[in-house]
């Protein structure tokens, strides 16, 4: 049956849009009439190829497009565009099929009188609560373009972040892998025809080459049961941490790891400190600045922390005298805030503890980044040092005794 997108005029004389199926206009006109709306005007909606369809839904929204929705955006309603328009101009520069689609239904919502803020709301997984509370803050002091620029720097941000942490890591966890890699082949083609050797030989073995005898064994009689193991184990622990349990307990465990948890703590307070200065210049009370900066931390037992503050900063208490409680929050962030309190510009001084937080996230990378191949190389003699220890020696001191 055909599908209409249609506009129409409800009994208060307002405009409302939308789509209904049906097989003609006239019947389309008839099932809006039927719901005390006059018809406007209606289109044709096209019905989809399957496989555009399917594009569409499994399409990515990265976050280089939602950086370029936002600023574009802020460009063209600083430019005094109507928000429909400005939107209609974006369907065509956005790449990915979904975010096309989700931007025509924000034009058509606007369109039928709803906000751009009360639009977004609509889709919280790819514009969380933050974003549409800034941007109706936006739209409620007349801001609204420097709001969306301030939305694309931080996702921005965010990303930039993000790459940086990946390209630390990614040099490590290819090795790791390229270790494992390495270590089956041994397992299954070079061990085997060593240690048989060795056995045969008769020779005395020492204990680090018996374990390599017996591991060598083990992966070669069930090697199906290793990587039913390793398989299982990855699913599992990935079904785990998506149930509420499973996420607390993962979250608790990496805030007490040694180098680990003193990486992120400085990444949470980077994001804590950064929003909350930006969402109470946006004239957002604290106790809605904490709720929403606890839904987008990152990590649940700091979630858990910034929405018991919210609850009590309603009972009067100090924000300052609140965190203080917590041994998770560091004592320079809970000082910073007692002086922004006393000062009255709570705002300007959490922006600087953002700086002071951008900067050591900056130099723990770089120092990560630099120690790493260090590491990686220690880790690999050790590997090198027990293959020696456990196949070398005793086949040299076999040879040596003949």
């Amino acid at each position: 049956m055909p599908l209409y997108r249609y506009q129409a005029r409800n009994p208060k004389g307002g405009l409302s849009v939308g789509k209904v199926e049906a097989r003609t206009e006239a019947q389309a006109a008839e099932v809006l009439e039927s719901h005390n709306l006059i018809p406007v005007r209606f289109e044709e909606v096209l019905a989809d190829n399957p496989i555009d369809a399917f594009l569409t839904k499994f399409s990515r929204i990265s976050a280089k497009d939602k950086v370029i929705f936002f600023r574009q955006l802020s460009t063209l309603v600083g430019a005094q565009v109507r928000i429909v328009s400005s939107l209609r101009i974006l369907i065509r520069q956005v790449t990915s099929p979904k975010f096309k689609s989700i931007i025509e239904e924000l034009a058509l919502d606007i369109e039928g009188g709803k906000s751009l803020s009360e639009s977004l709301e609509i889709y919280p997984e790819l514009f969380p609560e933050l974003y549409v509370s800034l941007v109706k803050a936006g739209e409620a002091s007349g801001s609204l373009d420097k709001t969306l620029n301030y939305l694309a720097d931080q996702i921005e941000k965010d990303y930039d972040l993000k790459s940086k942490v990946r390209g630390a890591l990614a040099y490590p966890a290819f090795i790791i892998v390229l270790l494992f890699v390495v270590g089956a082949l041994m397992f299954i083609f070079v061990l085997p025809q060593m240690t048989s050797v060795l056995i045969e030989a008769g020779a005395e073995l020492p204990f680090a080459t018996k374990i390599i005898v017996a591991a060598t064994n083990f992966f070669l009689n069930f090697w199906w049961m290793v990587v039913t193991v390793i398989i299982g184990g990855g699913f599992g622990l990935r079904y785990y941490l998506k149930t509420t349990p499973g996420r607390y307990n993962f979250d608790r465990l990496v805030v007490h790891l040694p180098i680990v948890s003193s990486f992120l703590e400085k990444i949470y307070m980077l994001r804590f400190s950064h929003h909350i200065a930006n969402l109470l210049d946006g004239g957002i009370s604290i106790v809605k600045a904490l709720q929403l900066i606890a839904a987008i931390t990152g990590n649940w037992v700091y979630r858990d922390i910034f929405m018991e503050a919210a609850k009590e900063v309603q009972t009067g208490k100090s924000l300052s005298k609140i965190l203080e409680n917590y041994e998770l929050m560091p004592p320079l962030v809970y000082q910073m805030i007692s002086v922004g309190e006393e000062t009255g510009d709570l705002p300007a001084i959490m922006r600087k503890l953002s700086n002071f937080y951008s900067k050591e996230v900056d130099n723990i990378i770089a120092t990560l980044t630099t120690l790493i191949e260090p590491v990686i190389m220690v880790i690999l003699g050790l590997a090198v040092g027990i293959m020696v220890a456990g196949i070398l020696l005793p086949i040299y001191n076999l040879a040596s005794a003949f």
